[in-house]
C-alpha cells in the first residue's frame, strides 16, 4: 500500500479525538475535546481514512523530533546493536541510548529508546482499535458485509503486529483491545497476563477472514497473516501448530505482487526498484518524491549509512568482527564453520588509512557477507571499491565494517532517496517484516522439533542454493573509477557455498538446530532479527547469556583496539534477555499509590 501524507494526516488527526498516541496515563491518556466527534467519521470514508492512520505508524517511528528513529521498525538497536550482529558505530559518546542498549546497561528511566517504541506501538494498537470503535457505529448501507469484514480483519492483524512489536522487545506488555478507554475508566491495564496467546488470536482472525489478495501492495492479506500467525506460534514454541501453516504458505501462498512465494534474488529484497517482489510476505512501505518532503521515506534507518558516501550520514549500525567472521566457509564444501567461524578473523583493514595497500580476505566465504556487509576492497553497490577508514565515521567506536541492506544506489538516487532537513537518508526501500527466506528457515526449525529432518536440510538447502548461485554474487567493477558503469561477470571475492548432504539425519537434532539456527543468523544478518531469535533459542538454558558474553569476549579482544563501548560489559541471565519497561509508563500507571505496570525483573 503505498501511503498518502495527506490522506494519513486526516487519519491521524481524526484518531486523535478518541485517544492520543502519546500517554501520560499509561498509554491511554484522555486528549482534549476535538471539533468533530465520531458521526463525522463513522462512514465508509472514514473508517477507511482511520485503518490506513492505523497503517501508517508501522514504521514505528512517531515522533520524528524525539528520537523516533531509535524506535524504528528494522529494529537495528533492539535486534541488532544488541546483538552480536552489530555495534552502535559513530564516534564515543554520541547517542548514549545505543550505547546502553550495546552494553547492557539499559537503564529504565534515562534510556531515550525504549518510550518510542512503547509509545509508538500503542499509538498503532490504539488507532487499530479506534478503527474497529467506529466500524461498529457505519450504517450498514454504506458497507457491505464483506467491506467492514475486511477492514476489521485488517485492524485486527494491525493491532497483532503492534502488541508483537511491544511483545519482542519487552515481553511483558499490556495487551489493548477495543473495550478499553479512557472514557470506559479501565485503562491501567496490566501487564502480568501472558500476551502471546492474544497475539495469536489477532492473526488467527485475520488468517481466517482476510481475502487472499489485496487490490493495494502493503495491506495485509491471509498470506501475510498466515505467516504472522506461524512466527507467534514459533515465538511460543508451538512447532506441531506452525508446521502445517508454513506448509501451506510454502505450498499455496502469494506474494502482493500476485505470484507464487519464491526465492528470488538475494539483493532485491533491498532494492527499492524491486520491491513488492516474489519473496515480500509483509513489507512496511516506503516512498520518497511523492509530494510528502520525504516524510513517508524510511527515517528509521537514516543514521545508518557511511559518511563520506552514499549519504554523507552517519557512521551508525556497524557489522561486527564476530558477524563478518560467521560468512567463511570451509574451502572444500562450502558449507559454515559451525564450531570454528570465530577462531580466526577475516582480515580486515583495522586502523589501516585508505591511503595504505590493502588486500581483502582471500579465503572462502558466503556470498551474502558482501550484500551484508560493506568491507574494504569490495564493490559497495555502485557507489564504488570501498576504501575502509575514509568511509567509517570512527573505526575506534565501531570497527571497519558498513551496513549496506538499507542503503541505496547511487544510480537510483533521484529517484528513491530524498534528503530533506537535516538527514539526507530518507529512501524508498521497504523494511521486509517477513520475507520468504523467513518462512522457510522456520519450516525447517518445525520440521526439526515437530517434522522430519531430511525435510529441515531441504529447506536450508533452498536458502542457500540461492546463495550458491553466481547469479547471486557481488561482481567487480567493469572501470573502478566509474562505478555507475556496470559490472563484469568476475566474484568480488572468493565465493563458496555448498549445500548439505544428508548431514541433518546423520549427526541428528542437535546439529540440525545448530545449523538452520546459523543458517537464520546468515540470511538475515542486520535486519533486526537476531537478539529475538537467540531469546527464542534460549529457553532458559542460558544459551543466549553463554552466546553474547562469548561474543563480547571476542569483540574486546580484538590486537591493538580498546573497544570502550564494550569494556567490563556482561549479559546478566535472567535480566537482559528482555527490555525493561520505562520508568515513565510505570510512574504513569500508578493507582491507589502502587503502579498498575510492573519492571521486568532485575531492573
Amino acid at each position: 500500500m503505498k501511503r498518502s501524507y495527506s490522506t494519513i494526516s486526516i487519519a491521524v488527526a481524526l484518531t486523535g479525538i478518541f485517544l492520543g498516541i502519546a500517554c501520560n496515563k499509561s498509554f491511554l491518556e484522555k486528549v482534549d475535546q476535538g471539533s468533530l466527534n465520531e458521526t463525522v467519521i463513522a462512514s465508509k470514508d472514514g473508517v477507511n481514512g482511520l485503518l490506513i492512520g492505523a497503517y501508517s505508524l508501522l514504521d514505528m517511528v512517531g515522533d520524528r523530533r524525539g528520537g523516533g528513529e531509535y524506535a524504528a521498525i528494522s529494529n537495528w538497536i533492539f535486534g541488532g546493536i544488541a546483538s552480536d550482529d552489530a555495534h552502535k558505530g559513530q564516534a564515543f559518546g554520541r547517542n548514549p541510548a545505543q550505547e546502553q542498549v550495546e552494553n547492557y546497561t539499559v537503564n529504565p528511566s534515562t534510556n531515550t529508546a525504549l518510550l518510542p517504541r512503547w509509545n509508538t506501538a500503542y499509538a498503532g494498537i490504539q488507532r487499530a482499535n479506534d478503527v474497529l470503535r467506529i466500524l461498529a457505529k457505519v450504517p450498514e448501507n454504506q458497507l457491505t458485509t464483506d467491506e467492514a469484514l475486511q477492514i476489521k480483519a485488517e485492524a485486527i492483524f494491525l493491532r497483532g503486529v503492534y502488541h508483537m512489536e511491544l511483545a519482542k522487545v519487552f515481553w511483558n506488555v499490556p495487551y489493548v483491545d477495543e473495550t478499553i478507554s479512557f472514557a470506559a475508566g479501565n485503562y491501567n491495564v496490566t501487564n502480568t497476563v501472558p500476551i502471546w496467546p492474544k497475539i495469536e488470536a489477532d492473526f488467527k482472525f485475520a488468517a481466517d477472514n482476510l481475502s487472499a489478495l489485496k487490490s493495494q501492495i502493503g495491506r495485509a492479506n491471509k498470506w501475510s497473516a498466515k505467516s504472522f500467525l506461524a512466527k507467534t506460534l514459533i515465538f511460543e514454541e508451538k512447532f506441531s501448530e506452525a508446521l502445517p501453516i508454513l506448509t501451506d504458505i510454502i505450498q499455496n501462498g502469494i506474494a502482493p505482487n500476485g505470484v507464487r512465494y519464491a526465492l528470488g534474488s538475494f539483493a532485491d529484497n533491498f532494492n527499492a526498484l524491486t520491491k513488492n517482489n516474489s519473496e515480500s510476505v509483509f513489507a512496511v512501505q516506503f516512498s520518497v518524491k511523492d509530494g510528502a518532503n520525504a516524510q513517508n521515506g524510511n527515517y528509521g534507518d537514516i543514521l545508518n549509512y557511511p559518511v563520506n558516501a552514499v549519504t554523507k550520514c552517519c557512521g551508525a549500525y556497524q557489522p561486527s568482527f564476530s558477524l563478518v567472521n560467521s560468512y567463511k566457509t570451509d574451502p572444500v564444501t562450502g558449507l559454515p564453520l559451525l564450531d570454528t567461524w570465530n577462531d580466526v578473523d577475516i582480515v580486515n583493514d583495522m586502523f589501516i588509512p585508505s591511503s595504505a595497500p590493502f588486500t581483502p580476505y582471500t579465503g572462502t566465504v558466503d556470498s551474502r557477507l558482501d550484500w551484508t556487509v560493506g568491507r574494504r576492497g569490495i564493490p559497495y553497490l555502485d557507489w564504488g571499491v570501498n576504501p575502509g577508514a575514509a568511509w567509517v565515521s570512527s573505526q575506534a567506536g565501531g570497527g571497519p565494517y558498513l551496513p549496506i541492506k538499507n542503503s541505496f544506489w547511487q544510480t537510483m538516487k533521484e529517484t528513491t532517496n530524498e534528503p530533506f532537513g537535516w538527514a539526507s537518508g530518507y529512501n524508498a526501500n521497504n523494511y521486509e517484516m517477513i520475507r520468504f527466506a523467513d518462512v522457510l528457515l522456520w519450516a525447517a526449525e518445525a520440521e526439526i522439533e515437530a517434522g522430519s529432518l531430511q525435510k529441515a536440510e531441504d529447506y536450508v538447502n533452498e536458502v542457500r542454493a540461492r546463495a550458491a548461485n553466481p547469479d547471486n554474487w557481488v561482481k567487480t567493477y567493469i572501470d573502478n573509477s566509474n562505478p555507475m558503469g556496470g559490472f563484469t561477470n568476475t566474484p568480488a571475492a572468493n565465493y563458496k557455498v555448498g549445500l548439505y548432504s544428508g548431514q541433518f539425519t546423520a549427526q541428528g537434532k542437535d546439529f540440525a538446530r545448530k545449523a538452520t539456527r546459523f543458517e537464520r543468523k546468515l540470511e538475515l544478518a542486520m535486519e533486526g532479527h537476531r537478539f529475538f531469535d537467540l531469546r527464542r533459542y534460549d529457553k532458559g538454558t542460558g544459551y543466549m547469556a553463554d552466546v553474547l558474553n562469548a561474543y563480547i569476549q571476542h569483540e574486546t579482544h580484538i590486537p591493538g583496539w580498546d573497544f570502550v563501548y564494550m569494556n567490563n560489559a556482561v549479559f546478566v541471565k535472567g535480566k537482559n534477555e528482555l527490555f525493561p519497561i520505562p520508568q515513565q509508563e510505570i510512574d504513569a500507571s500508578m493507582e491507589d499509590g502502587k503502579p498498575t505496570l510492573i519492571q521486568n525483573p532485575n531492573y
